[in-house]
């Protein structure tokens, strides 16, 4: 299984959210360029990179770090934030995202989004499903649609999509554990999609159970800042 540590970006600092409320903000590095370096030098080789800010505004702002993370590391990197139009998704291909994280325009915007994946490839996004009780949710996670998780990973394997990372908003930030449940469903139902688990990973152990399950990845944020797992645990699961 593939530890992939996210840096979440607002202005330009390395922060964290809780459950997506910009009000409840915690810098943790001013320089993300430093942060990346560590993830690096222990070893991991993505990175999950979010721009809050694009997220907030509709439109890509933090390329600028970016560049900056993907001219001076080697890691893979996916970037997501703010891609609502063919210009953001140009400028972070051009700035050094391997790929494009797409979440809420693929619920928002579907007819966009299938022309994305038939003009540069599927394989060129990872698609982003946050989830309430089974349902998918946008908006920063204040909407909750009637779409089901399963109708939606469904729809866009059709399409070719086979990354995709699934974050339940109930856990998301709390570190209390990740929905291993809803996600070992999902692997069942699609045994070929590459799953990567998001939220809630507050430990060595839930890292081993989501590996367990047959996660292909897991996304890792707060319980690295907050020092609940180490960089030196993560080389025994990479």
């Amino acid at each position: 299984m593939q530890i992939i540590p996210a840096i979440d970006i607002i202005d330009g600092k390395c922060v964290r959210l809780t459950q997506g409320d910009y009000g409840q903000k915690t810098i943790y590095n001013e320089n993300p360029l430093e942060v990346a370096k560590q993830f690096e030098d222990a070893g991991l080789q993505r990175l999950h990179l979010v721009d809050l800010d694009g997220a907030k505004a509709g439109a890509v702002k933090n390329w600028k770090v970016l560049e900056t993370i993907a001219g001076n590391t080697s890691m893979v990197i996916d970037f997501g934030g703010g891609i609502k139009k063919e210009e953001d998704l140009q400028i972070i291909f051009e700035s050094g995202a391997a790929l494009a994280t797409i979440g809420s325009l693929a619920v928002k915007n579907e007819t966009l989004f299938v022309q994305w994946l038939q003009q540069y490839g599927a394989d060129k996004f990872l698609l982003g499903a946050d989830v309430k009780d089974e349902k998918i949710a946008v908006g920063g996670w204040l909407e909750t649609t009637e779409i089901g998780i399963y109708d939606f990973i469904s729809k866009y394997q059709s399409h070719g999509i086979t990354q995709l990372f699934c974050t339940d908003v109930s856990k998301d930030g709390k570190l209390e554990g990740p929905s291993t449940l809803l996600y070992k469903n999902i692997i069942e139902q699609f045994p070929s999609l590459h799953f990567i688990a998001s939220g809630g990973v507050s430990s060595l152990d839930d890292l081993y159970g989501l590996q367990e399950i047959g996660c292909a990845g897991a996304i890792v944020g707060k319980a690295i800042y907050e020092n609940r797992i180490s960089l030196n645990d993560l080389k025994k699961i990479c």
